[in-house]
């Protein structure tokens, strides 16, 4: 109890408890204080001549309205508690609802003594679901004001009156907690737990909202705060029973999740993805820090110069650009009123198409902006590579973004920069692109789990487009801007490096993007320098674990 002087009401009957000092609590519910023969306290049924009091409520009435509510509201008179306050509608309900949603069957009612207008209570409560029962215990308050019109003493309405947690359109209810939980696997059935890959537990998280009712787990029994649409608020208030998880089996691969959450770990807002070209399946995905912004799902960041396997996909297809034939790599390029440049301000004199890609040269490609139309990029993109379709992955991704820019905007798009934003989801799924020839939509949950429908490219990458293609991500890994974090690797490999400015960033967001067989992974390494020397060893670590 909060004091010696407390008072039970339990089934309706008020029942004197008395304290280590030997004194009851009668003085909580009589009448026997000076102020109470003033004569201006107003019955509760508004009946009787007298006038309408204005001032503060006396303690008398403090203590004899915050009785008589609390004595009708334990005994279940829900009506007659709800008359004693100064908004009988909205207290009518919410003590049904107490009764009704929260399945409160019992409820015995301890309060202390007044404070001012204010009476603290204990509340012990009985919570009866189906065959789960419960003690629910807490304390609350009420505050006792004048109706301004009737002049009476009566309890001031608030939700929080039944639980201080209560907000004003908010109840309480008890029932089944959501979704069951899950017991998430790998692909061959190893654990995957929030404690041992805490990178992934805000997917796990997603993976549980979605597809805990299609396990055979059953969620628990939760008393809980739902809103006015009984959606739940997240705030539990006493757990019943617990659920038992349904496993679900994702397409992640154990050892390479455990290889690819060491390789960004660290490195501040990193993330890395990879996948498996012949199936989409995502094979491992992880962020820095493990509790922040999960950037290789979510993340929109230009993407620099890996852009320009997309951009070099037009150029093969539209006839602009081919491996071995002369291709213009100047230091400057001006185009839609912006003068563009690469790094270092390097040039290649009577180069090819292949020695400008795999030095990223930036006005290899600005200077083909004039023969294109402002939309050939994005059309690029999303027809063979999927970026900005709707992908159903099986978790909340952000899918890429290729707008339709004109002038100098278009021609950034070239490169990486203007408005094109993209992740390492998206930028691991190009290279598998590149390496199978068709865009197999990224998938982290098998979609026969819920049969929702996989995105698709609108037409395959032509054979010598993808021959092409594949040549210049080899010729970048053997000898261009990724052979050192790919050096030692042959047979099906390929990479490409990318460094994205950011306005008010010291240094450019780090990019890497390679395959190796039937894997491909990317990453992104924000505010670190170049791609190769930031982001490539990232990458080379995942292929590494993938190759065993």
């Amino acid at each position: 109890m909060r004091d010696t002087q407390k008072m039970a009401l339990i089934g309706g009957a008020a029942a004197v408890v008395v304290g280590a000092t030997g004194f009851g609590v009668y003085a909580l519910v009589g009448g026997d204080s000076k102020e109470g023969d003033k004569g201006g306290v107003a019955s509760s049924d508004g009946k009787g001549d007298k006038k309408v009091e204005t001032g503060p409520p006396s303690e008398a009435e403090v203590r004899t309205t915050a009785q008589r509510f609390l004595t009708a509201w334990s005994s279940g008179d829900a009506k007659s508690a709800a008359k004693l306050t100064d908004d009988k509608t909205q207290a009518a309900a919410g003590l049904k609802s107490y009764h009704d949603d929260a399945r409160v069957s019992k409820v015995a009612l301890s309060p202390s003594s007044p404070s001012g207008a204010k009476v603290p209570f204990d509340v012990n409560a009985q919570i009866g679901y189906q065959t789960q029962r419960a003690a629910w215990a807490y304390s609350s308050s009420l505050e006792v004001v004048r109706n301004k019109k009737t002049g009476d003493a009566v309890v001031d309405w608030k939700p929080s009156v039944l639980n201080p947690k209560l907000k004003d359109g908010q109840k309480v209810k008890t029932g089944k907690a959501g979704t069951p939980p899950i017991k998430a696997v790998d692909r061959n059935g190893a654990a995957l737990t929030k404690e041992e890959h805490p990178m992934l537990a805000s997917i796990l998280d997603d993976l549980r909202k979605r597809y805990g009712d299609k396990t055979d787990g059953t969620p628990g029994i939760e008393t809980r705060i739902v809103d006015a649409k009984g959606k739940d608020t997240g705030t539990t208030l006493r757990t019943l029973s617990k659920g038992t998880p349904g496993t679900l089996k994702t397409t992640l691969d154990k050892d390479m999740q455990v290889v690819t959450e060491q390789s960004v770990k660290g490195k501040p807002k990193a993330a890395a993805v990879a996948i498996q070209p012949s199936t989409g399946e995502v094979r491992a995905v992880a962020n820095s820090p493990a509790d922040g912004f999960n950037n290789a799902f979510r993340g929109s960041l230009a993407p620099g110069s890996t852009m320009k396997v997309i951009t070099s996909a037009l150029l093969l297809d539209k006839g602009l650009a081919s491996p071995g034939k002369q291709h213009p790599c100047p230091k400057y390029h001006t185009y839609g009123g912006w003068k563009f440049q690469n790094d270092d301000k390097f040039e290649i004199k009577d180069g090819t198409f292949a020695q400008s890609f795999a030095r990223s040269c930036n006005t290899a490609f600005i200077s083909q902006a004039e023969k294109l139309e402002d939309g050939d990029l994005s059309k690029e993109a999303r027809e063979v590579f999927g970026i900005g379709q709707n992908w159903q992955v099986g978790t909340g991704t952000f899918d890429g973004s290729v707008p339709v820019q004109s002038d100098a905007q278009m021609a950034s798009s070239l490169i990486g920069q203007g408005g094109v934003r993209m992740n390492p989801l998206n930028m691991a799924s190009v290279a598998a692109t590149v390496q199978s020839g068709t865009f197999k939509q990224p998938l982290i949950v098998s979609p026969s789990l819920d049969d929702r429908t996989i995105s698709k490219a609108s037409r395959e990458m032509k054979p010598q487009t993808k021959s092409d293609l594949k040549s210049l991500m080899q010729l970048t890994a053997a000898s261009g801007t990724a052979a050192k974090p790919m050096a030692g690797l042959s047979g099906d490999v390929g990479a490409k490096t990318g460094s994205a400015e950011v306005d008010g960033q010291k240094k450019p967001n780090a990019w890497f993007t390679a395959y190796n067989g039937d894997i491909a992974a990317a990453a992104v390494v924000p505010a670190s320098g170049h791609g190769s020397d930031n982001a490539g060893p990232v990458v080379r670590k995942i292929l590494d674990a993938a190759a065993g």
